[in-house]
């Protein structure tokens, strides 16, 4: 067998190899060299959207409310990061035949919501009380609508968008003896 021969019949099982495993597991191949396949910039952001935020949206546990202190407040409200995450996002257009761009973010805050339920059994939880805390978040912010083919313009908008965020989270609730509220409380905050 002839070296153009083995050449062939290596690039052959190498194909088949490809086919039967996946293209995942090998680079493309042509002759001996890996081609570079091009990826679109979204990819990175659109996995960065799926894996970076998602412990943060889980509900928190919070300690109990001790009997006669006062009743906790909602002071936790939401970050510019989540409103952002939380509004419409700009089309995503193709460059030099149509972007739109988002510049002079303002942000308003409003808390509209907050109370406690009484106690409840949750699963997974145990008997505890859901705090509700909800925030009317406004955005201002300037469009820019570009456009550079067939004629070049762009377009100037002030806009306003309104979102709706909750921020609710859990307390538990300890048994109506001191002890078992002691213990509670040493599991959060320790010794």
């Amino acid at each position: 067998m002839g070296m153009r021969c083995r050449w062939w019949l290596g690039m052959w099982l190498m194909g088949v190899c490809v086919a039967a495993l996946g293209c995942g597991h090998f680079p493309l191949v042509i002759g001996s060299a890996p081609v570079p396949v091009p990826v679109p910039p979204w990819v990175s952001e659109r996995m960065e959207e799926k894996f970076a935020h998602r412990l943060k949206e889980r509900t928190p546990i919070m300690p109990p409310i001790l009997p006669g202190a006062p009743l906790p407040t909602c002071e936790d409200p939401p970050t510019e990061e989540e409103i952002i995450r939380a509004i419409s996002r700009p089309v995503r257009g193709v460059p030099y035949i149509y972007q739109e761009f988002r510049d002079n973010y303002t942000f308003v805050v409003e808390k509209i919501v907050d109370q406690i339920d009484p106690p409840t059994y949750i699963p997974l939880v145990g008997p505890a009380q859901v705090h509700h805390c909800h925030y009317k978040c406004t955005v201002f912010y300037t469009q820019r609508i570009r456009c550079d083919y067939p004629f070049p313009f762009t377009i100037v908008n002030e806009r306003r968008e309104e979102v709706y965020i909750d921020k609710d989270h859990i307390h538990l609730v300890a048994g109506p003896d001191e002890e078992s509220l002691k213990a509670v409380t040493r599991e959060f905050f320790g010794p």
